[in-house]
Formats: C-alpha cells, sequence, structure tokens
C-alpha cells in the first residue's frame, strides 16, 4: 500500500482495486485502506435483471428534503419488498464472506456471534446535484469505536465516473483520530467503477457522494451490514413484511432480523426468531437457552459441580 503522511495523524493511501472477487484481498484492504473497490463481481444478466427491477421504483422516487440527502437525489430503501433479485446481492458470498469475517474479528476474541444487514437503499444521484458532507457512517452509534462497526457495499448499477457523481472516499481515515467537525479531504479519491461493481467501505471511513456534473443520472444499490447486536438503522423487519421475508434465502431472513445474537438477544418468546417465521412458534412456547458454544461448556461444567 502507496501511503503518505502529510501530518502524524493523517496517512493517505492510495484506493486499492480488484479485477475480480478475492475474499481475502478484500479483507485485507478493509484492514488497510478502509475501502476497496471490486470489479467483474456481478454477471450481466443479474445487472440486467436487477437494474430492471429497480427502475420503476427509481422514477417514482422522491429527492431528498434536505442538503445532507441531497435536493437532487433521489432514495428508496426496502429493496427486498421491491427486487426480487436485491437478495442475491445481499447474499452474494464472494463479498458478504470476507465481511463477516472482517467484521467479527479473530475467532478467540470475536466482536460479535453474528452479522446483519443495517440498511438497503437504492441512490440515483441526479445531475447538478453537488458533492455530499464527507461523514462516517458509523457516527451513529454514540459510544467508543475500538473495532469496526458497519461495512457497506455499493452495487454500481451505472458506470461510476468522476463526472457523473461516483461516491469519494479518503482510504486510510478509518484509522485517523475523530474529530467533531471533518472535513479534511487530505487524499479523497472518486471511487470510479464500472456497473456491476461493488465500492466497499468501512463505517469509519470518511466518504460522500460525489458532485453530478454530467447530464444523467447515476444509480447505485447500497447494502450495508453491521454487527448483530446494534441496532439496525433501517427497520428492515417493517420494510420487508413477513410474506415477503418468508420468500427470501434463509441466510437473507437472517441478515434481516430473524435470528438470534447469542445469548439471547433477539428472541420472540424465548427461541430464534427464524422459527416464529416459520410458523413453528405461536403465542406462548418454551424458551430455549441460546448460549454460545463457551457458555454452554460453562453451564455444563456449573452443572456437573453442583451434582445436577
Amino acid at each position: 500500500m502507496d501511503c503518505a503522511a502529510p501530518t502524524a495523524s493523517r496517512i493517505a493511501c492510495d484506493l486499492p482495486r480488484l479485477a475480480r472477487p478475492d475474499p481475502r484481498a478484500i479483507e485485507t484492504a478493509l484492514a488497510s485502506a478502509g475501502c476497496v473497490v471490486v470489479e467483474n463481481v456481478l454477471p450481466p444478466a443479474m445487472l440486467e435483471a436487477v437494474y430492471a427491477d429497480l427502475d420503476p421504483w427509481f422514477k417514482r422516487a422522491h429527492a431528498g428534503e434536505g442538503k445532507f440527502f441531497g435536493r437532487r437525489t433521489r432514495r428508496f430503501s426496502g429493496v427486498f419488498a421491491k427486487s426480487r433479485y436485491a437478495a442475491e446481492l445481499a447474499a452474494c458470498e464472494h463479498i458478504l464472506a470476507p465481511i463477516e469475517r472482517f467484521l467479527l474479528g479473530p475467532a478467540h476474541a470475536p466482536h460479535g456471534d453474528c452479522i446483519q444487514l443495517s440498511q438497503t437503499q437504492a441512490i440515483e444521484i441526479g445531475p447538478g446535484e453537488p458533492a455530499q458532507l464527507l461523514h462516517r457512517d458509523d457516527g451513529v452509534f454514540p459510544i467508543a469505536k475500538p473495532f469496526e462497526f458497519v461495512v457497506n457495499v455499493n452495487w454500481a448499477l451505472d458506470p461510476f465516473t468522476v463526472e457523473n457523481g461516483a461516491t469519494r472516499l479518503i482510504p486510510g481515515s478509518h484509522l485517523w483520530p475523530r474529530l467533531d467537525i471533518e472535513q479534511d479531504e487530505t487524499g479523497i479519491v472518486a471511487a470510479h467503477a464500472p456497473a456491476g461493481s461493488a465500492i466497499i467501505w468501512t463505517g469509519a471511513l470518511l466518504h460522500g457522494g460525489g458532485a453530478n456534473v454530467s447530464s444523467a443520472p447515476r444509480r447505485g444499490l447500497v447494502l450495508s451490514y453491521s454487527l448483530g447486536w446494534l441496532a439496525q438503522a433501517e427497520k428492515l423487519l417493517l420494510s420487508t413484511p413477513p410474506d415477503i421475508a418468508r420468500a427470501l434465502p434463509e441466510r437473507v431472513q437472517r441478515l434481516i432480523g430473524y435470528q438470534i445474537h447469542r445469548p439471547n438477544l433477539g428472541w420472540v418468546e424465548g427461541r430464534d426468531p427464524h422459527a416464529w417465521l416459520a410458523g413453528s412458534v405461536g403465542a406462548l412456547a418454551p424458551a430455549q437457552d441460546n448460549f454460545t458454544p463457551a457458555q454452554n461448556a460453562f453451564m455444563e461444567t456449573y452443572l456437573q459441580t453442583i451434582g445436577r
């Protein structure tokens, strides 16, 4: 990684680029630069199908009412209820697996038991939209950040260019000391990428939408993942109704919230909410011990010491 240090605490790095998905290289890039562009992820047929599903929703979507979300930028969420193919992007193992390993951290001292989808957001930056304020997505959590909480994937539905508002990133800024107001553009780069690429960055990375000085809109689909013990940015259990959720792959069902984060976080009647979705938990049910393997082992040892 080619890095230059304009100050002792602020190091600007190159934006890592991969010509094809490489899970280990993705993890390495997220740790060192806090971001990576992965090209050639979506096959053309899949890109076309997702685009066709979302196109009518983009045309009906509203522009923002404030300066941050953009008055010439259209956005909408709840994409699993709007596209049959969005779930395939959310569960793309070439991208999801390294994000999961990165967020959960080392096996001997994991940062959580599972990850989840935090939000889904389709974004169309229209011509004339100025550059967005630089920000960190994990700033919504008002606690110290000893490790990464969030990783975002912006699926490029159109080619991302400097002219049409490609996402702006500051590689390496996830390691910078945090300030209350951060608009230092040291090392900022535009994440230009062909359609079908995945632009990935961590929640601690300074970034923002770019200015669209072209004559055409730029579309992307952002899927954000976070540690499973955090509140989701989007209430996905509401934006994805149960009848829609039941038709999704189990992996995505769990990612949107039908899962337990052990121990005992997120249950229905003391049981895994995925069982509720499947119809096997009614108004009453016997509570389960939703423990990690280490907690189960401790419980067994404890019971042996008291003769049970």
